[in-house]
């Protein structure tokens, strides 16, 4: 059911403000994007629009285009002029995903920051991409930005603020709007959109700076636009689906999810402001569709793992029985085999009684297209949710090659790989491993401080992507690691820290891990106790503890932990073994600085942060404790 609506040119030669003009003129009345009363200051309120009863405030296309045009002439009134980069700022919301089209609109290039970012990343951002405005949330955001305005590095010169009540001196984003909606010329704004042209750059988006310094990946029309296209043909969902945005705009999976796709297919954006509360709005409205980076998914599976521990027991081998039926018959869609007729009929009857009614009470009972990005998905987890007859169609991709390369889709598929490459896109292996790629989707270049482009590919067009992997004989692509974290040991061999670290945290008890022994003749682990199933296996086994330390420290949850990292290590070769560890209670997550916005593993940072620990590993010749 990949999209069938007109598109208004070809893809190759589409622009953005053309989709929103057709969705305005063609589906004006279906709706655009909703956000919950009280995130959208300033936004919506001139449109009439009032909340429904459940809190969400709407815009059809047509008044999202309206709106669009309103902050477009905003913005003009700043003296944002074509080519120019704008900073935003923002969680997701109203202000920032409207923002973002206005500024297209102009021919202006909007650039979101992660809103986790440390000051001198900010600071980096601002010099490099010489942007004269940022617009940002609130007090907690103006407080790294302010500074800026008397740095004679930085060409910053205004900031604008969504929460009119922490605007101060600053241009309140409300004054900004109804600037916008005084009488202007709407010749200009759709003189501006038409001028829009498919080489001109629509986005530059910093990466996480998992190994250093962001880069500036500038992404243009024509690469967005094909890689919509190219990933719809390859998707099958309902024409006009919802889809659940809550992951940084700053990252290149939402803007494809939340706003180009959703351009391209005239469906329904739902905003989630707050990251944390996904799970909630999941439970309320049911998706269709829904992407989470692995840990999203281990969250959930966690979540799922914990209720299922408190059930009696005979009801949760009615639900192990009914996880074997789900398990065997995705095995059969997976190699493309018929399904037998009773397999078919007992996994029908288990979903039906078993299975949907627990996954309903987590709003995942309708869901036809789940996926997942950004890093290699354990293959436990992804198992975890075979069982509830939930297929995670896992993709592979980069900033820098618009999204998406390769991609799992329902009528080609294996569990664990990544999938084969998206049309147009061409893939080859070096010698050690890197997967190389090329095609019209491939950015043209890392932006330098000048605002010129430096290329990234060879004299050929293929761009090293740092990834390691294999293909198998059906073109499945298996990722292996990132070339920059493999650990080389002092005997010489190649570890993948990944695959010792997905191995060990098949255990419920660990929910984070990271695997050191660069340059050391064996590994060590950090392992971090799950916060959500560690409780729950302790409750079942009579284990009082009140407080995470005192559970890390009960002698069953370290005999427990031992015996996971001896089962582990059984199934790895003596060089990925891990022969210390030490077991941390505090959860990793982007705010403490150990994980991306996007929620990968920043190595350097751990193993600063940890560096003591991990050495004391070394130079400690007893035993784990």
């Amino acid at each position: 059911m990949t999209t069938k609506l007109r598109l208004p040119g070809q893809p190759e030669e589409l622009t953005l403000p053309a989709l929103l003009a057709r969705n305005a003129a063609e589906y004006g009345d279906l709706p655009a994007l909703s956000w919950r009363t009280g995130t959208g200051p300033g936004t919506g309120t001139s449109t009439g629009t009032a909340p429904d009863a459940d809190g969400w405030t709407t815009l059809t296309w047509a008044e999202a285009r309206r709106e669009v045009a309103v902050l477009a002439s905003g913005y003009a009134s700043l003296g944002i002029e074509r080519g120019e980069h704008v900073l935003l700022m923002m969680g997701n919301r109203p202000e920032h995903w409207l923002s973002d089209l206005a500024l297209v609109h102009l021919g202006a290039v909007p650039v979101t920051v992660y809103g986790t970012s440390a000051p001198e990343q900010i600071a980096h951002i601002a010099r490099h991409s010489r942007a004269r405005v940022a617009v940002v949330e609130g007090a907690r955001e103006l407080a790294r930005w302010e500074p800026l305005l008397a740095d004679a590095t930085v060409a910053l010169e205004r900031l604008v603020v969504a929460e009119a009540a922490e605007a101060g001196p600053h241009l309140a984003y409300g004054s900004l709007h109804a600037g916008g909606a005084r009488p202007h010329s709407r010749d200009a704004f759709e003189k501006a959109w038409r001028e829009a042209r498919p080489e001109d750059p629509l986005t530059v988006v910093y990466t996480s700076g998992t190994t250093g310094d962001p880069k500036g990946v500038r992404l243009t029309h024509r690469n967005i636009m094909l890689q919509s296209v190219r990933l719809d043909r390859r998707v099958d969902l309902p024409e006009h689906a919802e889809h659940i945005c809550y992951l940084p705009f700053a990252h290149i999976a939402e803007r494809i999810l939340g706003i180009y796709l959703p351009l391209l297919r005239a469906a329904h954006v739902r905003l989630v402001a707050d990251p944390a509360a996904v799970a909630s709005a999941v439970r309320e409205l049911h998706p269709v569709q829904f992407f989470g980076v692995p840990r999203v998914w281990e969250k959930l599976a966690a979540g799922v793992r914990a209720v299922l521990a408190r059930l009696p027991e005979e009801q949760r081998q009615a639900i192990e029985a009914a996880n074997d039926l789900a398990r065997a018959w995705a095995g059969h869609r997976e190699r493309g085999s018929r399904i037998p007729a009773a397999l078919e009929a007992s996994y029908t009857r288990a979903k039906e009684q078993v299975l949907d009614p627990l996954l309903g009470l987590a709003g995942l009972d309708r869901l036809v297209w789940t996926a997942s990005a950004t890093a290699p998905m354990p293959i436990d987890v992804v198992r975890f949710w075979a069982g509830w007859g939930i297929a995670i169609m896992d993709a592979w991709g980069l900033t820098e090659t618009s999204g998406v390369c390769t991609v799992n889709s329902p009528d080609g598929f294996r569990l664990g790989s990544v999938g084969r490459p998206i049309e147009g896109l061409e893939l080859r292996l070096a010698e050690d491993g890197e997967i190389h790629t090329r095609g019209a989707t491939v950015f043209g270049g890392y932006l330098r401080p000048d605002g010129s482009v430096e290329s990234a590919a060879d004299a050929e067009g293929w761009f090293p992507t740092g990834d390691i992997g294999r293909l198998d004989e059906d073109g499945f692509l298996w990722l292996t690691d990132r070339k920059k974290e493999l650990i080389i040991t002092s005997t010489g061999k190649n570890v993948s820290p990944a695959l010792v670290e997905n191995t060990v945290k098949e255990h419920p008890l660990i929910g984070q891990a990271l695997v050191h022994g660069d340059g050391r003749s064996y590994l060590v682990a950090l392992l971090v106790l799950d916060p959500e199933l560690a409780p729950a296996w302790a409750a079942a086994r009579g284990i009082e503890a009140d407080s995470p330390s005192a559970l890390a420290a009960h002698p069953q949850v370290r005999e427990e932990i031992a015996r996971a990292v001896g089962t582990a290590n059984a199934r790895l070769n003596r060089t990925e073994q891990i022969k210390k560890y030490r077991l941390l209670t505090e959860e990793w997550g982007p705010e403490s600085g150990e994980l991306t916005p996007s929620l990968k593993l920043r190595r350097r940072v751990v193993r600063e942060k940890y560096g003591a620990l991990i050495d004391a590993l070394y130079e400690d010749a007893s035993p784990t404790p």
